[in-house]
């Protein structure tokens, strides 16, 4: 379809988009016990011109808080007002969890482990069915935003199956300076969307139930450039974004004893092989453990519990071999966020 052509209106969940029109549509997933409904809203910006249809969904772990903020900022952003294609944002995908601040759904069941789901299997297997048949089904490309765990914050970084060039190229325009080569795990959003044909990247950063500025500012400029990279936009007056440095493998770093951790590095630290990062030590007294980097590598991942079991995860690793061009990319994306705008949404409402 050539740019002058007519662009169809945009059907989703029984609902009909003109073209240069935004609507925000409730998709009902589930009720509570009252059955009140639990509506996911979806806000769909259809534009005049043809284009691919964007997916940016967050939250589908509810406890996971800054892809709300990026997603709430992101349609605030101006330059949606001459969008090319579509835009379908759900700030908030598992509204159970959501509600009760936990990552889970009421049964104890991950969503991000349900797809592609079913009809009439759980609770989770219906939610996922539902958010699959109706929205992603509908989607060309995916950004699905995410945080660490509870107690555990992630460096801003991207994962991606970096066989398909179509989703290593999305990766490498989001703009953050590490992107890891990660597994489709079984039952994810991720896998299922790739399985199908639509590209889809994984936005890590920051921590479960926190708002961290840095990571939102990062996470709102990263979606932008990926929709300027599809061509949703027209052209910009911004700097490129950073070459991203590919690791090809991660580690995880598990503590060898129960125990008081001590880190000792931070966040996006360039870590040698054999480097102390950290110590375990009884709150009673007694010899310390020593916790030494596996690897050479970038700190992408940190537990922020002091209170450890044996086998607990400390520390997350990408793995470079060459690791200081990659802590100098860090310095200047780190720089240029802290530029960024601030918490309360610029730039203006469009």
């Amino acid at each position: 379809m050539s740019r002058n052509e007519k662009v169809a209106p945009f059907e989703i969940n029984g609902v009909t988009v003109q073209p240069g029109t935004r609507v925000k549509v409730e998709l009902p997933l589930a009720q509570l016990y009252t059955q009140t409904p639990l509506n996911v809203p979806i806000h769909v910006i259809h534009g005049r011109r043809p284009g691919p249809v964007l997916l940016v969904s967050a939250a589908i772990h509810g406890d996971e808080l800054n892809g709300v903020e990026i997603i709430r900022r992101l349609l605030r952003h101006s330059s949606l007002k001459r969008l090319n294609g579509t835009l379908l944002a759900v700030p908030v995908v598992n509204v159970f969890g959501f509600i009760h601040k936990t990552r889970y759904l009421p049964d104890r069941r991950d969503l991000n482990r349900s797809f592609p789901g079913s009809e009439t299997g759980s609770l989770g297997a219906r939610m996922a069915w539902q958010f699959k048949t109706q929205v992603l089904d509908r989607a060309t490309h995916a950004v699905d935003l995410h945080t660490g765990a509870i107690h555990r914050a992630n460096l801003p970084q991207i994962r991606a199956d970096l066989s398909n060039q179509d989703t290593a190229a999305m990766a490498a325009a989001f703009g953050v300076p590490v992107v890891i080569n990660s597994v489709l795990g079984e039952g994810t959003l991720r896998e299922v969307a790739e399985a199908q044909g639509i590209p889809v990247i994984t936005y890590e950063a920051g921590e479960a139930l926190r708002f961290d500025e840095s990571c939102i500012r990062a996470g709102v400029k990263g979606v932008l450039n990926v929709i300027h990279h599809l061509g949703m936009t027209g052209p910009r007056k911004t700097r490129a974004p950073l070459e991203p440095h590919i690791a090809r493998s991660s580690s995880w770093v598990r503590a060898e004893r129960d125990g008081v951790f001590l880190p000792l590095v931070a966040l996006g630290a360039w870590l040698r092989k054999g480097q102390l990062i950290g110590r375990i030590s009884s709150p009673f007294g007694g010899e310390d453990v020593a916790i030494e980097s596996p690897c050479a590598g970038i700190l992408v991942g940190r537990n922020n519990l002091p209170l450890v079991n044996e086998g607990e995860a400390l520390y997350h690793i990408a793995r470079f071999e060459e690791v200081r061009e990659v802590a100098q990319n860090l310095e200047v994306f780190t720089s240029d966020i802290e530029r960024g705008p601030g918490l309360t949404g610029e730039p203006p409402i469009a």
